[in-house]
């Protein structure tokens, strides 16, 4: 292992039966709004338009979701990445996790505030998303890895806290 490579302290992986079952999903609704739209269209022809927009839609989501939920995220002692090398948030950006059961995150993951939206938003369907300020993990992954991922994330974060509280001699 190379010394510039950090250390990997947790990952998240997509849990392959949920996996399978989301692009089954996705991809059976898809087809199904397009061949009733061309098999058995309405007399409105925006209907009929508006059904195969959807159904191409969500086909090109379930092919999205396959291709994001073939990565994984890592967790290192500076940032939270996919496999690809895609920074998801640096740890010197997170301000707060939030893991509770009322908050506005994705099934089996948790939310993480960030100081800044310098990175743009992005979804990777399945996965993690970002808006703004707030990125969001899970999805179809295991909730076991993501409350470790968590958990690591939230020591890292008062970590640094307290390191940046405490004078330096």
């Amino acid at each position: 292992m190379n010394d510039d490579t950090p250390e990997i302290l947790a990952t998240i992986t997509p849990s392959t039966p949920r996996r399978v079952v989301g692009i089954i999903i996705l991809c059976t609704f898809g087809s199904l709004l397009v061949y009733v739209g061309v098999t058995r269209p309405p007399e409105d022809l925006l209907l009929q338009l508006f059904m195969l927009v959807v159904g191409g839609g969500g086909l090109a989501l379930s092919e999205a979701m396959r291709r994001a939920t073939a990565k994984r995220l890592e967790l290192t002692e500076t940032e939270l990445r996919d496999s690809s090398g895609e920074v998801l948030a640096r740890i010197d950006q997170i301000v707060a996790i939030d893991r509770g059961t009322f908050a506005i995150k994705p099934s089996n993951g948790f939310l993480l505030r960030l100081s800044d939206s310098a990175a743009g938003n992005h979804w990777a369907p399945g996965l993690w998303w970002r808006l703004g300020r707030r990125v969001g993990v899970g999805g179809i992954t295991s909730a076991s890895e993501a409350k470790v991922t968590s958990e690591i994330l939230t020591a890292l974060v008062a970590r640094r806290a307290y390191e940046e509280s405490t004078p330096s001699e």
